[in-house]
């Protein structure tokens, strides 16, 4: 639950970073003072949404070691060596430049204030390498060895750090959350833009203040394409490796019970999802695609993909008859479609907006200008739908075994992992305060967001370019 509330704000940071620092860019080269104010503009929301992302960030790192005490126990040497690298090396590279590009203004050359913004984009994202390795080893063991007499896991050696940090599972997980975060930034950008625009050029603003809007959502709408596509690319990468490494997920995310070649995709299905798949009917069928998705072939023997019930088989056969491998199937199916048809909202927004400014026309629809905001949170829904359909699939593990794995006692049932000490009322009191401290930290994020959005860009003053005179510090976002 704490990493879901934390990964709303992820995305956009991971995503609005670069594009902020390719706006400020844009105007170092080009002398045009709309990139100026752009970069000004969603300068603001990027320090808003930075700053509560680090707020909520803080909570998990207190987790591993009170709630999930025993999972630490177990996989900390390995777990904690990609964890420290991102809090000594990507957060300090990140705050540290944060903090220069903010306060440095007037008091460094703009080349040097642009290079600091691109540091903290890369330290960002960095982070967010270091995050998903560890997260990876979880999904996807590699690089360890079982110490039978500390019954811990260790690395193995330097050559097994490499791997974790070389995991096939990871290049397509952070791909896949990048280019998902950088469609979570466009959406943000090209729907603000959207609402602004529409809203300038109805109530007769001057036309260079509505062009800069203009620009800043088509930037958005750009942003959105390249993007969009590239998820469903590096979708299609990190869904056939998860067919491969957990077959149970992906069975379940389509309701599949049996093995069988050319399967279908499920795009709606009804019944009881009481984890018998046998109860559940799918009553929407597109023919072949889940064996194309999973194995580039619509049919034959090589299209064949896994079900529900002749896995588990196979894993009581090799972990054990007394557990049921399967995830809750009811979330486990609804959040991979709510995941993907989220996605659409955007895709509208983003190929409309391109069309209806074309040529330099400026979009006048009210309409449209709803929709456009209406879009926004979309793409936000779809990665914390994603995040779940990741986590939630994998259970009943917290390391799921490594099938090509000959090395022995490397997973971890998640009923283990959880702490011996730590008593149900206080897991309990501790959700819900969590919970109430996070719903009021949306509060406050949503109404600065909302604040700052509605000021808009005042283009009576004139924008802060960096100078190298010798100003005092200040905070010019």
């Amino acid at each position: 639950m704490t990493t879901v509330y934390h990964f709303i704000l992820v995305p956009l940071t991971i995503g609005l970073a670069p594009l902020v620092a390719v706006m400020q860019t844009k105007w170092l080269r080009s002398g045009e003072e709309k990139w100026l104010r752009l970069t000004e503009f969603f300068g603001k929301i990027f320090i808003i949404n930075f700053a509560l992302g680090v707020a909520t960030g803080i909570v998990q790192e207190f987790q591993f070691g009170m709630n999930w005490s025993e999972y630490a126990r177990f996989t900390g040497d390995i777990f904690g060596a990609p964890l420290a690298f991102e809090a000594l090396l990507a957060f300090f590279l990140e705050s540290t430049f944060i903090g220069l590009w903010i306060f440095g203004k007037g008091r460094m050359s703009a080349k040097v204030n642009t290079l600091c913004i691109w540091l903290a984009a890369i330290g960002v994202n960095v982070s967010a390498y270091f995050i998903i390795a560890a997260n990876s080893f979880m999904q996807h063991p590699v690089g360890a060895k079982f110490n039978e007499a500390t019954g811990r896991l260790e690395l193995d050696g330097i050559g097994g750090f490499i791997e974790v940090l070389t995991n096939n599972t990871l290049f397509a997980a952070f791909s896949h959350v990048v280019t998902s975060s950088f469609l979570v930034a466009g959406t943000l950008i090209a729907g603000l833009a959207t609402w602004w625009m529409v809203r300038s050029a109805r109530r007769g603003d001057p036309a260079e203040h509505t062009h800069v809007w203009r620009d800043g959502a088509r930037f958005g709408y750009i942003t959105m394409l390249i993007s969009g596509i590239l998820v469903i690319i590096t979708g299609h990468i990190q869904g056939q490796i998860m067919y491969e490494q957990q077959p149970m997920k992906m069975a379940s995310a389509e309701a599949q019970a049996y093995t069988e070649e050319g399967a279908a995709l499920s795009i709606l299905a009804i019944g009881d999802f009481s984890n018998d798949p046998e109860n559940v009917k799918r009553i929407i069928d597109l023919p072949n695609i889940t064996s194309f998705m999973a194995t580039n072939h619509f049919s034959g023997p090589e299209s064949e993909v896994a079900g529900i019930i002749d896995t588990q088989k196979e894993m009581e056969e090799k972990y054990g008859a007394d557990t049921d491998y399967r995830p809750n199937l009811f979330i486990t199916y609804y959040t991979f479609r709510a995941m993907i048809g989220l996605g659409v909202f955007s895709a509208v927004l983003s190929i409309a907006g391109l069309i209806a400014t074309r040529g330099g026309k400026v979009w006048k629809s009210k309409g449209w200008g709803k929709f456009a905001l209406f879009a926004i949170p979309t793409p936000f829904l779809a990665a914390s739908f994603g995040w779940i359909f990741t986590e939630m699939g994998r259970q009943p593990w917290v390391v799921a075994p490594n099938p090509t794995s000959e090395v022995d006692r490397v997973y971890m049932l998640t009923d283990y992992g959880v702490s011996q000490v730590v008593d149900t009322f206080s897991v309990f009191a501790s959700l819900v305060i969590f919970t109430l401290l996070y719903a009021a930290l949306g509060v406050v994020w949503y109404r600065l967001l909302v604040r700052y959005t509605k000021e808009g860009i005042d283009f009576e003053k004139k924008a802060h370019a960096p100078s190298d005179e010798n100003q005092p510090l200040s905070f010019v976002y």
